[in-house]
């Protein structure tokens, strides 16, 4: 009976010994069920062996930061700690990871306010109390763990996650700002609350506390305002450049159908004639207005299924048939695959600039002439971009169409840079290579992707 009762007096009287021994446990569970937060809004793969990792490795550097290094210093190790293992281990965006530490900390930060007015006005408990005696400490972390593990399963239930894919450049400076600056917000507010809770307002601590949330509330409300918006709009134009594709192809349909007996009694007529010669250029020219429907068809969405890729490849095809140039399209690979071997942003920057050159070249030609083809080589472990358009300039330097201040159009602005950038991109990413080379009839660009 002495021994517990010894025990209970250990745990109701102030003791930082004793807390240090017992909260060890409580670092891992805190860095847990806020991985478990973070991990679904933002909705992060992960496996058994990071999740551990991750766990583990943030829990003791928690542990050792909160009792051996003071404030604030400890705080900015922990955030720094977050940012570098989240990134690292998850092998998550920036943008990603900046999020995981405003969620990280952010959340924890609301749900130990409200707790820790709630025990100093239902219990009458001051701040130091709390932190320092190892029954209290222990229930409020405890209760803090329970709200965040329920918002947890609120999340899981309701399916809610962000998704930051298609967020414009522009968006995501904006929402780095938004973060870091909330982040710093945070921090500052949560330790005048601290400080000056005993002579603070309840009012004030209240509508503090009341705003913090709000402000979490809003910026997640106008992130998801904007990504749907972001969506909604490529979507949209997605939508717009396929009904322009099924526009021409049910036109040239109708004139194939309306047409279809002219066309069998030309035949008709070479055959009767056996001139075999006239046939195959009939044939030809026949093949070709075949080929240009085929290609409109290969032209979908469900076809070409990255809707990035799809909305380059769309507008580019369109506006060679604008000019009258041919664009002979063969895709032989799921396109989405792309994504797990580079940035699609670059991947698409690379398709434009090569495509807007082929364009140009080609106009310039009696043919006008384009194959386009996306294709897979298992055996070589990569995936084959080839781009190959009829050309004028036979003498072509095709080494020095790189450097940033060559370019065959002289007269327009802008040019000798299209090039230029893909080889920077090239720098940046050691799994890609690009073969130009030539011939009597064709100019040739080959983009290789290794996995």
């Amino acid at each position: 009976m002495e021994i517990f009762q010894t025990i209970w007096t250990a745990l109701t009287t102030p003791n930082e010994t004793l807390n240090v021994i017992l909260f060890f446990p409580f670092y891992f569970i805190d860095i847990l069920v806020n991985m478990l937060l973070f991990t679904a809004v933002l909705n992060i793969k992960t496996t058994k062996k990071n999740r551990f990792l991750y766990v583990i490795t943030l829990g003791i550097i928690a542990y050792v930061s909160r009792n051996f290094i003071s404030d604030p210093y400890n705080v900015f190790l922990n955030i720094v700690s977050i940012l570098l293992l989240a990134k690292i281990i998850f092998r998550i965006s920036w943008l990603k990871t900046l999020l995981v530490a405003f969620i990280s900390l952010g959340i924890s930060s609301v749900f130990e306010l409200f707790m820790l007015r709630f025990y100093l006005i239902a219990f009458n408990i001051p701040y130091e109390s709390v932190m320092s005696t190892p029954c209290y400490r222990i229930l409020f972390t405890i209760s803090i763990y329970l709200c965040i593990y329920l918002l947890y399963r609120i999340i899981r239930y309701c399916k809610f996650h962000i998704n930051l894919e298609n967020m414009t450049r522009k968006n995501k400076v904006l929402f780095i700002g938004n973060t870091i600056l909330g982040l710093i917000s945070i921090c500052t507010q949560f330790y005048l609350i601290i400080f000056y809770s005993d002579t603070m307002p309840t009012a004030v601590i209240i509508t503090s506390i009341l705003s913090l949330s709000a402000y979490f509330f809003i910026s997640i409300y106008s992130l998801l305002s904007t990504d749907k918006l972001n969506t909604t709009s490529q979507s949209l134009e997605e939508a717009q450049l396929y009904n322009k594709t099924l526009t021409i192809l049910h036109d040239n349909m109708r004139g194939f159908k309306h047409d279809f007996h002219n066309i069998v009694q030309g035949l008709g007529g070479y055959i009767d004639r056996k001139d075999l010669v006239g046939l195959e250029k009939y044939y030809r020219q026949l093949l070709q207005d075949c080929n240009r429907a085929n290609n409109l068809t290969a032209l979908s969405p469900s076809v070409i299924n990255n809707p990035a890729i799809y909305n380059v490849m769309a507008s580019k095809y369109h506006r060679a048939d604008e000019n009258g140039i041919q664009i002979n399209l063969g895709i032989f690979m799921d396109l989405n695959d792309l994504e797990h071997h580079l940035k699609i942003y670059e991947f698409t920057r690379i398709l434009g600039i090569l495509m807007d050159n082929a364009i140009e070249a080609s106009i310039e030609c009696k043919d006008k002439i384009v194959h386009v083809t996306f294709r897979k080589e298992d055996s070589r472990h990569r995936y084959l971009l080839v781009i190959e358009n009829t050309y004028l300039d036979k003498e072509i330097d095709t080494e020095r169409i790189f450097d940033k201040s060559y370019s065959t159009k002289s007269k327009k602005t802008n040019s000798g840079l299209g090039l230029w950038e893909v080889r920077q991109i090239l720098k940046r990413n050691n799994n890609l290579n690009l073969f130009t080379t030539k011939d009597a009839e064709y100019f040739r660009q080959q983009l290789e992707i290794y996995y």
